[in-house]
């Protein structure tokens, strides 16, 4: 690959990986602007550059959705909530399943983060050291819980107290 055409793919790399909360649409801008765009350069991608831009979406989408599962983050003003993470958790799925990319690690790391989260959470609220951060209903927790592989049982025992004004 010539030092140029290197520094293109890079350039659009780092566009991709610092992308906002929906990386997929800067990945098929980018893809767009290289080898269809009539003010772009028009080039073929390999199988290499092409998985490289990919996995950069990956990796932003593994990044927002593990940002708001992070305890840490729940006072500071990048948290998003768990609305947040389930929004991106399913968009991610959705773009795995278009671009025939392996979840099952990530959703691994997912749903340990998950359930971190979640038991912290409940042992912050119970002992008054913050207010719930959940932004979701129960069954919205439940359902997300099962889509990382838990059953409602694998949740912390009584954390539906701590979600039950929420309706959504």
């Amino acid at each position: 690959m010539s030092k140029d055409r290197q520094s293109l793919i890079e350039d659009e790399w780092l566009i991709v990986r610092h992308s906002g909360e929906i990386p997929e649409i800067a990945l098929t801008s980018v893809l767009f602007y290289l080898t269809e765009d009539p003010e772009g350069p028009l080039i073929v991608l390999s199988d290499d550059e092409l998985h490289y831009l990919t996995r950069a979406a990956e990796q932003r989408y593994h990044e927002i959705i593990l940002r708001d599962l992070q305890l840490d983050n729940r006072d500071k003003t990048i948290y998003r909530g768990i609305k947040r993470t389930i929004y991106n958790y399913h968009r991610f799925l959705a773009f795995c399943r278009r671009r025939n990319v392996d979840i099952h690690p990530f959703q691994l790391e997912v749903a340990r983060d998950f359930l971190t989260f979640l038991k912290q959470e409940k042992a912050d609220v119970q002992t008054n050291e913050r207010t719930c951060s959940i932004n979701v209903s129960y069954n919205s927790l439940v359902e997300f819980a099962e889509d990382l592989g838990f059953t409602e049982k694998d949740l912390p025992i009584g954390f539906e107290q701590l979600c039950l004004s929420i309706s959504a």
